[in-house]
């Protein structure tokens, strides 16, 4: 099974509740481990390796072009789960 890395693990961990959200929103989100100049190219790796999904907002808040909403896949969710269940064994594991 492939690993996450740190920047898809903090997209999806930023995704985790369902909600949809904006590249830029999850970048303010991030504490600074999302940077603007990397966010959309990981959001694109990740669309192609089916961890996420997006579509163009339908009604745009602001004047000019629509922008791009993401969510966290079925296949996002599992890879996040087994992240986290991996961690939990690590962290875990260094206590023992």
């Amino acid at each position: 099974m492939k690993q996450l890395s740190k920047l898809e693990y903090a997209i999806l961990d930023l995704l985790r509740s369902g909600r949809e959200r904006y590249g830029l929103e999850m970048v303010r989100d991030s504490g600074g481990v999302l940077k603007r100049g990397s966010i959309y190219v990981t959001l694109s790796r990740m669309q192609k390796k089916g961890y996420v999904a997006s579509r163009q907002e339908n009604e745009p808040k602001d004047p000019g072009l629509p922008l791009r909403l993401y969510k966290i896949s079925g296949l996002g969710q599992r890879m996040l789960n087994a992240s986290d269940a991996a961690r939990a064994v690590m962290e875990g594991g260094a206590h023992a």
